[in-house]
């Protein structure tokens, strides 16, 4: 297959009005934080790790002394841990356009290294971070404009649909997903199996709780999210939610939600887990399923379990800007919209 050059002059030309619109939407995203009251932050891309969760994979690297000595670092996947750290050294309202990267991914909706813009709020509630999320996207599509991917369009200025994630297994997969949670949120594997095999879904021996929920999320639901309007996905359950903490109301779901537009998913934010202990714990079960699956696991950063004990409450979100600007340009895919696209 002969692959055009981005370089190329033609080829750059056809991409230039996507690239202006890039950086008019990132000006007008940089000022309506700036007009909240946001701090814009840097931090730093080198990491001890690069996140303890299961199915993410990081680019790894070694730092050397000067007298030659080696050190593991990796580049991060999300400035999360870092800017978790500013928020326990006194920051308040911070955000960042972050330059991440994340190994093993590349598509129409996935690049290597890719720009996240990441936000947290001090002391306010999880719901004070999806209206920021609604108010970005809608800036991002302009006065009366619409969000498009391919052949699905989604109106951002509209009334957005909030559903729970037992909600949409019900919807669009025909389960009752809560009833394969234990009291505390720990899934019941054999339970969901039952459960996903009825409803016409293929599960494997080897497939545990965390895969099955990850089929039906894929084939079933997220496709039928953000169409016309755009969905917040809701209280997902604790087991899938490493970094949220539970709901006041139900301990077996968390306060994590996603942003979805024309099937996309655009957004992932939590109200923020700030106990050190059970955030120690989520991230070895995490870790020890990574080794399970992929043979290999991250180091635990002690130095952001330590800040967490000083961290306030808080609540944040993980916005794929790339993503935004395909789906405010029409792009079909991101590196349509990326300056200089990954080689």
């Amino acid at each position: 297959m002969t692959i055009s050059r981005w370089w190329f002059p033609h080829v750059h030309a056809d991409r230039k009005a996507l690239l202006r619109r890039r950086n008019a939407i990132k000006v007008a995203l940089r000022a309506h934080l700036a007009a909240q009251g946001f701090t814009e932050v840097e931090c730093g891309a080198l990491a001890v790790s690069p996140g303890n969760e299961a199915h993410l994979h990081a680019f790894a690297t070694e730092a050397l002394t000067t007298a030659g000595e080696t050190r593991r670092l990796y580049l991060h996947t999300s400035p999360e841990f870092a800017a978790k750290k500013l928020l326990a050294a006194g920051e308040e309202n911070i955000f960042e356009f972050a330059r991440v990267f994340r190994n093993r991914e590349r598509g129409p909706l996935h690049a290597p290294e890719f720009t996240m813009l990441e936000w947290y709020r001090a002391g306010a509630p999880y719901e004070a971070v999806q209206q920021d999320c609604l108010a970005l996207i809608r800036l991002a599509a302009g006065e009366g404009g619409r969000l498009t991917w391919r052949d699905r369009i989604c109106d951002p200025h509209a009334v957005p649909q909030r559903l729970t994630v037992a909600e949409a297994f019900t919807i669009h997969a025909g389960m009752d997903l809560m009833a394969t949670l234990s009291p505390d949120g720990i899934g019941d594997r054999n339970a969901f199996a039952v459960k996903a095999r009825r409803a016409g879904f293929v599960v494997t021996d080897n497939d545990n709780w965390s895969d099955i929920f990850s089929k039906v999320l894929a084939a079933a639901i997220e496709p039928r999210l953000g169409l016309s309007v755009p969905t917040l996905l809701i209280e997902y359950p604790r087991c899938e939610a490493a970094l949220a903490k539970a709901t006041p109301h139900d301990p077996r779901v968390a306060e994590r939600f996603e942003l979805y537009a024309c099937g996309v998913e655009l957004a992932n934010g939590f109200g923020e887990l700030t106990d050190p202990v059970e955030q120690r714990a989520r991230f070895d079960a995490e870790m020890a399923e990574k080794e399970r699956i992929y043979g290999e696991r991250y180091p635990v950063d002690e130095d952001f379990l330590a800040a967490l004990e000083h961290m306030p409450a808080a609540s944040g979100v993980a916005l794929g800007f790339d993503r935004l600007v395909m789906l405010a340009t029409g792009a079909p895919r991101i590196d349509e919209v990326l300056w200089t696209p990954a080689p």
